[in-house]
């Protein structure tokens, strides 16, 4: 495993982290989950992703037991708050509030005392920046969380919530999570510019497009039994990339992978990491073997040819807009 700082920060994070979105508490069991944690562990990694709102609050739990035993300092565990956690008013966005409980119920889900990384999930247009920023400050000064980092910020919020931490003489964000991929670069134009000068680094979810980089996707057929795409909520996230031309288009990836010597998923990996501004890419798997090839992904460099020739295979089936970067105008 390679290891790189978050952002300008003093973390030192897992190229390769573990997230467990969709699978860990719905779309496996938790014997196949702790599976996959354990494999993680095997390849060196130390980072774990999570958020309250993953199976409303079981991907916690699962992760929390599956990490039971190890030596908390030598891991780094991120979760994340904004999504709805009950039907009230107040268990949902940005407040002070829900900040402070959220966080709470977390560190309980997940048996331990501290985040290393805490993360709003969204923008929250419905709180003033000033009392998010200060109640995520206030758990930092309290102990119970690291480091401060958003997830799916645009640029202006970024350097918005970076100015007013400034003047308010409040703990900065450090890092940004956003979708990023071969197929998904809307955080290139404007995002990632922000963060290089706001001392960001990205922890990036998707990597492999919810399984569309690994190849396994064809043209004009059906998706095979028990992957993501028929799963009632992945379902959802990967229909966005299977169209047969962008299907076609990843098709004529395999070649350029098996020449580098790497397998598709590892190819998509190392091609995130390519980035200098990522600090992390995020991996999910529903059997360690999947755990166990795009951890390989780690340390792998991608030569200049290789990066021309995938831009020119993907061409215009790349979205690059900043504006497909976007958080709900109300509370959900």
């Amino acid at each position: 495993m390679e290891f790189r700082h978050l952002g300008n920060s003093g973390l030192v994070v897992s190229e390769i982290a573990y997230g467990n979105w969709i699978t860990h508490g719905s779309q496996i069991e938790e014997e196949a989950a702790t599976a996959c944690v354990r494999a993680a562990l095997d390849e060196g990694v130390t980072s774990f992703d999570t958020a309250d709102v993953y199976a409303q609050g079981r991907a916690e739990e699962v992760l929390g037991r599956a990490l039971k035993g190890e030596r908390r300092d030598g891991l780094e565990i991120f979760s994340k708050v904004y999504w709805p956690m009950g039907p009230g008013k107040n268990d949902r966005g940005l407040s002070r509030k829900h900040i402070v409980r959220s966080c709470e119920d977390s560190l309980r889900r997940l048996g331990t005392d501290y985040l290393d990384l805490y993360q709003a999930h969204r923008f929250d247009y419905e709180t003033p920046l000033e009392e998010t920023l200060r109640a995520f400050d206030d758990l930092v000064r309290q102990g119970k969380v690291c480091y401060i980092g958003v997830s799916e910020w645009r640029a202006e919020e970024i350097e918005r919530a970076l100015k007013l931490a400034e003047e308010m003489g409040l703990d900065r964000i450090v890092s940004n999570q956003p979708q990023y991929n071969m197929l998904w670069r809307a955080i290139e134009p404007e995002v990632v510019p922000a963060s290089r000068r706001g001392g960001l680094g990205q922890i990036v979810f998707s990597p492999i497009a919810q399984g569309v980089l690994t190849g396994k996707y064809r043209p004009g057929q059906d998706a095979p039994a028990g992957s993501r795409a028929t799963d009632e909520t992945g379902g959802r996230f990967i229909s966005r990339f299977l169209q047969d031309d962008v299907l076609e288009r990843v098709q004529r990836l395999v070649p350029l992978a098996e020449e580098a010597g790497m397998s598709m998923g590892q190819l998509a990996v190392a091609w995130v990491l390519q980035n200098d501004n990522v600090s992390s890419a995020i991996i999910g798997a529903s059997r360690p073997e999947q755990v166990h090839d795009n951890a390989a992904a780690a340390g792998k460099r991608l030569d200049d040819d290789l990066m021309r020739s995938i831009d020119e295979i993907l061409g215009d089936a790349v979205r690059r807009d900043p504006s497909l970067t976007v958080s709900p105008a109300e509370r959900p």
